[in-house]
């Protein structure tokens, strides 16, 4: 078995639409999630771990509507830990596009 240390999402803006942010090729365990506000406004966002084949859902949501504050930078210790499965996904939307950067690190095993 091998552990590798992976960026799995690079630094980029969130969408104003759900998006899968990362699909898991290997099972994948994620380590850190930071969300940072770049504007002038409050802006919420919501994440969702998606099973493979599975869609967006209420079972899904990991984080729902969490504001953000202007100048914050949010550590979401809510997704810490989780393990995805091949073919699982982190699925995230923001209440305003391009108001929030997001990037995320975590170990896939093979």
């Amino acid at each position: 078995m091998a552990v590798k240390v992976k960026n799995i999402i690079p630094s980029k803006q969130l969408e104003g639409a759900q998006t899968n942010q990362y699909i898991a090729s290997v099972k994948t365990m994620i380590d850190k999630v930071t969300v940072t506000n770049t504007t002038g406004d409050a802006v919420t966002f919501s994440c969702n771990l998606v099973p493979s084949g599975g869609a967006v859902g209420d079972a899904n949501a990991i984080i729902k509507d969490k504001a953000v504050a202007t100048g914050e930078t949010y550590v979401c210790p809510e997704l810490v830990g989780h393990v995805l499965e091949p073919g699982d996904a982190i699925s995230m939307i923001a209440s305003a596009a391009s108001s929030l950067t997001i990037r995320a690190s975590g170990r896939e095993v093979t």
